[in-house]
C-alpha cells in the first residue's frame, strides 16, 4: 500500500522545520536562528495540530508579543488550512490573554469584571496622589521614578510583600514597598488594574485558586510561545503555572526563540528563561533551525564567529545553501562627520548601480547618532526615513530646545513661545496662555510682547505674573548674551537656565538618558554654523524636507534594537567603538551579562543583512559635548579574518581611519574583569609580556582582525620636529609634542591634544 502523501502545508519544509512541526507530544524547544523560517514553523505547527484533529481551535493557547504578530499568525494559519481560524480565542499577546482570564475571574482578585485598565498618564496621576498622601516630597521623589520601580517589580512577578527590603530602600528612604502596597490598594478601590497587573494578578489567581488553574490545564491541550527569549520573569511564572501537569505527564508546550537574539534585558527580558528550558521541562525535545534563508555565507560566518564569544548560549551554527557573497567590510573614519559623509557617498554609488534605497539600512546603537546621517542626507538630497521614532529634529526634546532658541532669536515666533511657555512646568496653565492670546490678538502684537505688557498690569494673578516676568527677563538676558557668546555656549546656557536640561536629568524613565544625549548632539550639531541664526535657518530647511508616502524609495535609519525582525539587502553598522558599542552604561550596570547582551545586539545587526554588511568606526567622536579619541569596539576584533575585508577609507582629513589608543592602552583596563574573548586574552597576554612600560608614552599596537591590520600607517617620516608651531584647518594653531612617522601629536592652543596626519598641517 502506498504511503500517504504529506499534507500540502508541509511541502517545502526542510527536515528540521518539519520535525518542529510534527513533534507534538511533550515539551519542545525550537531554537530558531535568524532567518531560519521561525514564523513559518510556528504557524504550520498550529495548522498541523488543527488539521490532524489533535485539538480544536479553542483548545490551543498561542502567545505572541505584539497584536500585529497575532493577526499575521491568524491569517497565515487560515491560508495554510483553507479555513477561518476566528475560533482561536486564545491566540494573542500575554497581556491580551491575561485580560481575558482576569475578567472571567475578577472577583477572586478583588476586582469586578468591568475593571478599568489604566494608561501611563493615569498611573502617574494615581502615584502622585499616593506619594502626597504619604507626606513625601514629589519633587524629591518623582512619581515617574516610583512608576519605574513598580513596573520593574511587577515584571519580576513581585507583589508588595515580596519586594526585597534593599530595593524598597531605594525610593523615599525605604518607603518604596509601602507606597507600592498603597498604590495597589488604591487600584482595587477604583476597580482598576495597570498593565503589569494583567500578568501579576493572573499569577496570583492561579496560585491562590488551584481549581481555576486546573480548569485551564484541561482547556489548553497545546501551548505555543513565540519569541521565548524575550519573556520576563512574570511571563515565565505565568507560563510555568499553565504548563504544570499531573505527575508523570508532560505538557504539550512548544517554545520558539533564539537565545542569540535576546536583546531586551533593559526592559526586563530574561535570557535565562530560554537557557534553562531543558531543566524546567525534563525530557524536552530541542530542535535547532540552523539553515538560514536570508544572508550570504560570509555574513553568517562573521556573525556566528562573533556570537560564539558569548558563554551564556545554547549554541547553534547558522549555514546557508546560498553563495558566500561579499565579505563583511570594516572601515574607519577620522570622526563621526566623516563617517556619515563616507556612508552617504557609498549609498549614492550603490544607488547609481541600481540598488533600491528601500533595501538599504543604517543601524545605530544610540539615537543621537542619527542626526549626523540625517543632516548629510538632506545635503545630498538623499531620501530617508527614521523607523521606530521621529526624525532627529522632530523629536519632542529637540523641538522644545529649538523653540527656546527661536523664541530667543525671533521674539515674534508665537508658535515657539507657546510650545515652551510652560515647559518645564512653571504653573503657566491654559488660563494664562489664553489671556496672552486674547491680548496679542486684540492688539495685533506677538505673544511675547503681550507677556511683557501683562506682567506690568493686574490682568494676571500674582503667582503666574511673577513666573512669567522671570521668564521674560530670562529671554531678554539670553537675547543680550547672543551678542557676546558663541551660539553653542548660548544654547547650553538657555537649556540650563530654563530648567529644561534639569527636567530630563530628574526624569527617571528609561527614555530620559537618550533625550539628554540627543540634546547634547543638538548643541554639537551647531558647530559647523557661523551663528544661531544660520543654524535655525538650516533647521527650517531640514524640517521642510518633503516627507512623501511610505512607498517612496528611501534609506532606512533605525536603532539596532528596532531592527530585530527586519532585513535589508545592504546594512551599514556605524559607531562600533568602545563606550558606544558595547555601550558603557550596559557594561557598568550589568557587567558580563551586559557585555553579552551587547554582543547579541551586534549579532542581530549583522544578520539583518542579506548581501552586504558594512561595519564602521570613528577615531574621534563628540561624547557628552567633548571631542574624545575613541577606540574600535572589541566586537571588531572578534570578527573572523576569513569573512572580513578591511577597507582603507580615504577621507578629507587624511586619517585613513588611523586609530588612537587601543582599548587596552590603560594601566588597568577593565579592572576586576575576566572576559574570555580572543581580544581580551590577547590583551592579557600583551600586558603579561610587558609590551608597554609606564615610563614611556603608551603606543597602541595596530588593531587586527585575527592577524589582518585594520589600519595601516602609509606615510614616511615627517619633516616636522617636536616643538614646531603648526596650523590645522580644523583645530587651529598648536605645537608638535610627538612625532610618529607621518603622524603628529599636537598640543593645539584651543582644541587640546590631537593626533593628526602631517600633510594636513602647515608650518605656522
Amino acid at each position: 500500500m502506498a504511503a500517504a502523501r504529506p499534507a500540502a502545508y508541509l511541502t517545502g519544509l526542510n527536515p528540521e522545520q518539519r520535525a518542529a512541526v510534527e513533534t507534538l507530544d511533550g515539551p519542545v524547544l525550537v531554537l530558531a536562528g535568524a532567518g531560519t523560517g521561525k514564523t513559518r514553523v510556528l504557524t504550520t505547527r498550529i495548522a498541523h495540530i488543527l488539521a490532524t484533529g489533535r485539538a480544536a481551535p479553542h483548545q490551543i493557547l498561542a502567545v505572541t508579543f505584539t497584536n500585529k504578530a497575532a493577526r499575521e499568525m491568524r491569517e497565515r494559519i487560515g491560508v495554510l488550512i483553507g479555513q477561518s481560524v476566528e475560533g482561536m480565542p486564545w491566540l494573542g499577546t500575554f497581556h491580551a490573554i491575561g485580560v481575558k482570564i482576569l475578567r472571567r475571574h475578577a472577583e477572586l482578585v478583588d476586582l469586578k469584571s468591568n475593571f478599568t485598565i489604566l494608561d501611563t498618564d493615569d498611573q502617574i496621576r494615581l502615584m502622585k496622589q499616593v506619594i502626597e498622601a504619604a507626606g513625601i516630597d514629589e519633587k524629591r521623589w518623582p512619581a515617574r521614578q516610583l512608576a519605574n520601580a513598580i513596573d520593574g517589580w511587577k515584571n519580576r512577578g513581585l507583589t508588595p510583600a515580596q519586594v526585597p527590603s534593599g530595593e524598597a530602600m531605594s525610593f523615599a528612604n525605604g518607603k518604596g514597598g509601602e507606597l507600592y502596597a498603597a498604590y495597589q490598594a488604591r487600584l482595587k478601590t477604583l476597580n482598576a488594574a495597570d498593565f503589569g497587573d494583567l500578568l501579576l494578578e493572573t499569577i496570583r489567581l492561579f496560585r491562590e485558586n488551584p481549581g481555576v488553574l486546573a480548569e485551564y490545564h484541561r482547556r489548553f491541550r497545546f501551548m505555543l510561545v513565540d519569541e521565548y527569549q524575550d519573556t520576563n520573569v512574570a511571563q515565565y511564572l505565568w507560563l510555568r503555572l499553565l504548563a504544570q501537569t499531573p505527575a508523570g505527564e508532560k505538557p504539550n508546550l512548544c517554545c520558539v526563540g533564539d537565545d542569540d537574539q535576546s536583546i531586551y534585558g533593559w526592559r526586563g527580558a530574561e535570557v535565562d528563561n530560554i537557557l534553562r528550558f531543558e531543566k524546567d521541562f525534563p525530557g524536552a525535545t530541542v530542535i535547532r533551525l540552523e539553515r538560514n534563508y536570508r544572508s550570504t555565507g560570509h555574513i553568517l560566518g562573521a556573525a556566528g564567529h562573533l556570537i560564539a564569544n558569548n558563554e551564556g548560549r545554547l549554541g547553534k551554527t547558522l549555514f546557508t545553501d546560498d553563495e558566500e557573497g561579499e565579505r563583511v567590510t570594516v572601515a574607519g573614519a577620522w570622526d563621526s562627520g566623516e563617517e556619515a559623509r563616507a556612508i552617504g557617498d557609498e549609498i549614492e554609488a550603490l544607488q547609481h548601480k541600481g540598488h533600491a534605497l528601500n533595501d538599504i539600512a543604517i543601524l545605530v546603537r544610540a539615537s543621537f547618532q542619527m542626526r549626523e546621517f540625517e543632516d548629510r542626507f538632506v545635503t545630498l538630497g538623499l531620501p530617508y526615513r527614521v523607523i521606530g521614532g521621529p526624525r532627529f529634529y522632530e523629536r519632542a526634546e529637540i523641538r522644545d530646545a529649538l523653540a527656546y532658541f527661536r523664541a530667543t532669536m525671533q521674539p515674534a515666533d508665537d508658535l515657539a513661545f507657546e510650545r515652551i511657555v510652560n515647559v518645564p512646568k512653571r504653573g503657566l496653565g491654559d488660563a494664562t496662555v489664553q489671556i496672552l492670546h486674547d491680548y496679542a490678538r486684540h492688539n495685533g502684537v506677538p505673544m511675547m510682547q503681550a507677556a511683557r505688557v501683562l506682567v506690568e498690569t493686574e490682568e494676571l494673578k500674582p503667582k503666574p505674573r511673577q513666573t512669567l516676568g522671570a521668564l521674560m527677563a530670562s529671554f531678554s538676558r539670553w537675547a543680550a548674551q547672543s551678542e557676546v557668546l558663541g551660539h553653542q555656549e548660548l544654547a547650553e546656557l538657555i537649556l540650563e537656565e530654563s530648567g529644561y536640561t534639569d527636567m530630563w536629568q530628574k526624569d527617571r524613565t528609561a527614555e530620559a538618558a537618550g533625550r539628554l544625549e540627543n540634546l547634547k548632539e543638538l548643541v554639537r550639531s551647531m558647530e559647523g554654523f557661523e551663528n544661531m541664526a544660520g543654524f535655525l535657518e538650516h533647521i527650517s530647511l531640514v524640517m521642510d524636507a518633503s516627507e512623501e508616502g511610505a512607498s517612496e524609495d528611501k534609506v532606512s535609519i533605525l536603532t539596532l534594537h528596532g531592527a530585530k525582525g527586519l532585513e535589508y539587502e545592504t546594512v551599514f553598522l556605524p559607531g562600533w567603538e568602545e563606550g558606544l558599542f558595547p555601550h558603557q552604561r550596559s557594561l557598568d550596570e550589568n557587567g558580563r551579562a551586559g557585555l553579552e547582551e551587547e554582543r547579541r545586539l551586534a549579532y542581530v545587526g549583522l544578520t539583518r543583512a542579506r548581501r552586504r554588511a558594512k561595519v564602521w568606526f570613528a577615531s574621534n567622536r563628540r561624547i557628552h559635548g567633548l571631542w574624545q579619541s575613541t577606540m574600535p569596539s572589541r566586537f571588531v576584533d572578534e570578527l573572523p579574518a576569513a569573512h572580513v575585508d578591511v577597507v582603507e577609507a580615504s577621507n578629507s582629513y587624511g586619517s585613513g581611519g588611523s586609530l588612537g589608543m587601543s582599548r587596552f592602552d590603560k594601566a588597568q583596563p577593565f579592572a576586576g574583569s575576566n572576559y574570555s574573548t580572543p581580544g581580551w586574552q590577547r590583551a592579557q597576554s600583551n600586558m603579561a609580556s610587558g609590551f608597554r612600560t609606564t615610563q614611556a608614552p603608551l603606543r597602541r599596537e595596530p588593531l587586527t582582525i585575527e592577524g589582518e591590520l585594520v589600519a595601516r600607517s602609509t606615510g614616511t617620516a615627517s619633516a616636522y620636529k617636536v616643538g614646531a608651531r603648526v596650523f590645522h584647518l580644523k583645530f587651529g594653531y598648536g605645537e608638535v609634542a610627538e612625532v610618529d612617522g607621518n603622524k603628529l601629536t599636537v598640543d593645539f592652543d584651543k582644541a587640546g591634544r590631537k593626533r593628526v596626519v602631517d600633510s594636513f598641517v602647515e608650518a605656522a
